[in-house]
């Protein structure tokens, strides 16, 4: 690890428990939070998750919105109910041709919302507690050099304390160790849950499929420098486990993903483009039977440019 990544750990990584709710309300100031839920068939856990946000946060953050993404089932609904602000993901800038995956709802969450802070959150957590938001929150209302702060947790899975985190450790990590080591201090790089000025959210392009979260890291880093970054740990957190096809989608998105910002950063010669098209197996009765899928990304641009 680089030295530089090193000091930053020491330097710019706290814990959850070091941003109180009563201390996050007096740095606030001025400043305006919001919290955005993408969200697609998460009518388990989304009305809890806005429900608990907005009983126990309700002096710091300013509004939660939800983005729909094309739910088959009634998150909407239940994400209204619970009193968020739902908008359906394509019905935002209808002007522009739709796109899929996370990242298109992140990114037209900055056309829906107001806050001068987003906070990014997952819809499909189990056992929320309010402390993932003010924990991403605290570097960024502290301290006015920070511009994005990223979270950290264990991820258990099927009893096993950090069992989940497989597309991390066998994708990303090894990817910004080979080619962004200053970024290799995050534990958690693809981590759902983190907070950025709009300030700076507006200035960088958004991915957007599974690689938003990777993009936006490069992309920043680009930006503001790694001392503008901040990384805290939430303890730990609980989510829908995916199935390992899915994860496999998953990955290639993250790798289409930092080849687009090797190429775009001259790190590559690219003397082709990546095939999209992801092939997998499943044992069936007469053998092996073989699903093709396309993985390809999007990119939206930075949404400060959007009207030039």
């Amino acid at each position: 690890m680089l030295p530089e990544v090193r000091g930053w750990l020491g330097r710019r990584t706290s814990t959850a428990g070091d941003w109180p709710l009563r201390d996050l309300v007096g740095a606030k100031g001025d400043s305006t939070v919001s919290v955005v839920l993408p969200a697609r068939d998460e009518r388990e856990t989304v009305g809890e998750i806005v429900g608990i946000i907005l009983r126990d946060l309700g002096t710091l953050v300013d509004e939660v919105v939800v983005i729909d993404s094309r739910s088959t089932d009634d998150t909407a609904r239940v994400a209204a109910r619970a009193g968020a602000t739902v908008h359906a993901q394509d019905e935002i800038l209808p002007r522009l041709k739709p796109l899929d995956g996370k990242g298109e709802a992140l990114w037209k969450s900055l056309a829906v919302t107001s806050g001068d802070v987003l906070v990014f959150a997952d819809a499909d957590i189990r056992n929320f507690h309010a402390s993932l938001i003010t924990g991403v929150l605290g570097p960024l209302l502290a301290d006015p050099t920070i511009v994005y702060a990223k979270g950290c947790y264990d991820r258990p899975l099927h009893g096993v304390p950090d069992g989940g985190g497989r597309v991390t450790e066998l994708v990303a990590r090894p990817l910004i160790n080979l080619h962004w080591p200053q970024l290799a201090g995050f534990v958690q790089p693809l981590a759902g849950e983190y907070a950025g000025r709009r300030s700076a959210l507006e200035r960088v392009p958004f991915l957007t499929g599974y690689g938003v979260e990777l993009g936006l890291l490069i992309d920043l880093l680009e930006l503001a420098g790694l001392d503008a970054f901040a990384q805290v740990d939430l303890g730990s957190r609980e989510h829908t486990p995916q199935s390992t096809e899915a994860l496999g989608g998953m990955a290639a998105q993250i790798m289409l993903a930092a080849w687009s910002r090797l190429d775009r950063q001259g790190k590559i010669a690219a003397l082709a483009e990546p095939s999209v098209r992801l092939a997998q197996f499943k044992r069936r009765r007469a053998g092996y039977g073989v699903r093709t899928r396309d993985v390809g990304i999007g990119e939206r641009p930075p949404m400060l440019t959007l009207d030039e």
